[in-house]
Order: C-alpha cells, then sequence, then structure tokens
C-alpha cells in the first residue's frame, strides 16, 4: 500500500472547471467566452442567458467549486498531506491561464489537475485537455517554463462519488408519499451530447453506439440501483436519460431527454419519479434550470410526483475520494504497485488518456495525454 501521506512527485492541485458569471453584467461575457469561434450574435446570446437572469445573473458553481475547495483543503489538512489547492476556470475568473501563472510563480513543477467531470467525452474530459495545453503554451511564450501537468482519472465509480448518489436517491424516495413510494421510478440524467461525440467517447477500443460516455454513465446507473434494492427490498424501474440539449436540430444529440421521458412514464401509469443527476458533480445551472425548473414544471403539469436527488458536491466522501486517487496517482508515477479503487463492472479508467481518446472535430493540441505537447 502507498504511503497515504506521500503525494511526490507532485506539489500542487488544481481544480479545473467550466465557470459560471456572479452578476447580470457576466452573463454575456461569459456566454461569448463559451461560444467563441461559432459566430454567434449577442442577441441571441442574451436570449440564451435567459436562464441565469433567472437566478439574479448568478450561476451557482463558482460558489460550489469554493465549497469544495475549502472540502479538499480540510480534507488533505485532517490526514496530513501536504498538498496546495489551486482554482482555475475554462471560462470564467479565475481563469485557467491566470491561476497556472501563478502556479509558476509560487515554484510549482508538477501539477495533478482535477477537472469538475467525473466521465469520458470530449467536452467532460479532451476540451480540458485542450484548454490546458492553450494555457501552458500561453506561459511558455510569457518565457516562464510551464509545468508538468497530469489529469487525475474519470473517478465516475469511485465509492466516495457513488455513495453520496446513493444517499440522495434514498433521500428522495423516503420524501415521496408513501402510498407511491414503492412503484417509483428513477431517471438517471446526464448531460445529453452529439451522438457523434458520444460514440468516439473513450479509447478508440469503446468506441461505437454511445462509446465510454454512455457506457460509464450506464455502470453507475446500476450500481445505485442495485444499492438502492439492496437498502430498500424494492427493485424500482430506472432508465438513463439526457438533458441540458443545445446546437443545431438536425445534429442527432442522446435521446431520451428528460421532459419526454417524464411524459412517457405519466402516460405508462408510472405513480412517481425521482430524478438522479448523476451527470453532474454539483448543482450548478444544468440541475437549477433543466431539472429543478423544466422538469419540476412538466411534472407538476402531469401532476406526476417528482424529486430530485442531490449530487455530491462538497460531501466529505468525494473529498475523501479525491484524496485516495491524488495519493494513489502519486504512488505510481513513483513506480509503486496501485491497486486503484473502482467499483462496478468496467474497472479504473486509465491514469494517461491514449491516442484518440475522446477525439476533437479539428485537432488540437492537448495536455495530459499520450499525444500530448505538454505531458
Amino acid at each position: 500500500m502507498p504511503d497515504a501521506r506521500d503525494v511526490s512527485p507532485y506539489d500542487a492541485l488544481l481544480l479545473l472547471s467550466f465557470g459560471g458569471p456572479e452578476g447580470p453584467d457576466d452573463v454575456v461575457p461569459f456566454l461569448e467566452n463559451v461560444t467563441r469561434g461559432r459566430g454567434i450574435p449577442k442577441e441571441r446570446l442574451k436570449e440564451v442567458g435567459q436562464h441565469y437572469f433567472l437566478f439574479g445573473g448568478v450561476s451557482p458553481i463558482n460558489d460550489q467549486n469554493r465549497a469544495l475547495l475549502d472540502a479538499l483543503r480540510k480534507d488533505f489538512a485532517e490526514h496530513g498531506l501536504d498538498l496546495p489547492v489551486y482554482w482555475g476556470n475554462r471560462n470564467w475568473a479565475p481563469y485557467l491561464t491566470d491561476t497556472l501563472r501563478e502556479m509558476v510563480r509560487d515554484g510549482r513543477r508538477r501539477v495533478l489537475v482535477l477537472a469538475t467531470s467525473a466521465y469520458a467525452s470530449y467536452s467532460g474530459c479532451r476540451q480540458y485537455r485542450e484548454n490546458l495545453a492553450d494555457a501552458l503554451a500561453a506561459l511558455a511564450a510569457e518565457g516562464l517554463e510551464p509545468p508538468k501537468v497530469d489529469k487525475l482519472r474519470h473517478y465516475f465509480n469511485h465509492p466516495g462519488f457513488l455513495e453520496p448518489m446513493i444517499d440522495g436517491v434514498l433521500q428522495s424516495l423516503a420524501e415521496l408519499p408513501v402510498d407511491v413510494r414503492d412503484g417509483a421510478h428513477l431517471a438517471f440524467s446526464t448531460h445529453s451530447i452529439p451522438t457523434a461525440s458520444a460514440d468516439t467517447s473513450g479509447p478508440v477500443e469503446e468506441h461505437g453506439d454511445g462509446g465510454a460516455y454512455v457506457k460509464q454513465h450506464l455502470d453507475v446507473a446500476q450500481q445505485i440501483a442495485d444499492a438502492v434494492r439492496e437498502r430498500t427490498g424494492v427493485d424500482h424501474p430506472w432508465q438513463l436519460v439526457y438533458q441540458s440539449r443545445s446546437g443545431a436540430p438536425h445534429i442527432p444529440w442522446l435521446e431520451p431527454d428528460i421532459c419526454d421521458h417524464l411524459d412517457e412514464r405519466h402516460a405508462a401509469g408510472v405513480p412517481a419519479v425521482v430524478i438522479a443527476p448523476i451527470g453532474f458533480v454539483s448543482d450548478h445551472m444544468e440541475v437549477l434550470y433543466d431539472l429543478d425548473t423544466e422538469a419540476r414544471a412538466r411534472a407538476e403539469e402531469l401532476g406526476l410526483p417528482m424529486r430530485r436527488s442531490a449530487t455530491v458536491g462538497a460531501d466529505p466522501r468525494f473529498a475523501a475520494a479525491i484524496r485516495e486517487l491524488v495519493v494513489e496517482r502519486a504512488a505510481a508515477e513513483r513506480g509503486q504497485d496501485v491497486t486503484p479503487c473502482a467499483l462496478g463492472a468496467l474497472g479504473a479508467s486509465h491514469d494517461l488518456c491514449p491516442v484518440g481518446c475522446c477525439p476533437a472535430r479539428a485537432p488540437r493540441p492537448a495536455a495530459a495525454g499520450a499525444d500530448s505537447t505538454y505531458a
């Protein structure tokens, strides 16, 4: 077993996230960052931004990341890990390049990266690696020596990610009226992506019909459903569903949409539904709007009892899981034998993204992978 306090050769952890606006004046500039290069008019961005304006122009994701940072620092300190934790975003302050520049100036040379996405996909992994490569190149252009960066493996099947979600589903079931509780169906929800992106997610050998993205979500859903059955004695039917579709309507995306699923379940006579947002680390805008606003309104319109279970957020078990992943990866980098912690049928994900994993539509440099300029 590796030393639970030895994180060498790493000297920092970087929490890498999406970012979000923190006031009404931030909304359109934030969306311009997200959609840069797509030529979307500002008036259209104002329309898209209505989701944010409903919540005062504030996305909850930044505060949720601050809470996760606090949880990580607390857990590390309690377990004797001397590893500073930094935070950088793709699309809003604190920006990734600024954070990496700060890390270099603080003398950090070996950096582990925690992305706030648990699954394999272009937008959930490869794009973060491209952003890292862009930021490292920007530092090099400034005359700074970029640090070596590695990305923590996908953690979708780590018990510290699964257990909080299992508890969330159990809590939501308990909140349903007794007369509909045992008949409730479980809708495991995640972000829809183009089917072409799903089909090429994960290593090349896993490409095809949903790729690793769908396979990993199905594995998580099955594990949660099995745990619920074991702890309640009730076998709740379940389905993987999708939300937050965007983009041109002629491009196929993963289905069914959560609201269409609620329609179908109601028509089939299902007495209640619990929605479990397994594809999301925290209750950010897609959860608050697409589930707590749109899906809830659809369920109320149908007269269908519905509860939405919690995401892992800053749960101490999730913070502990990140610590375990850090120690595991550090030991592997030192050449020690490591038994990765993973539940379910798929086993632990790769430490180093292989060539051809979650490819971009157009080739771009990406860090922290087997095909990286910046390893």
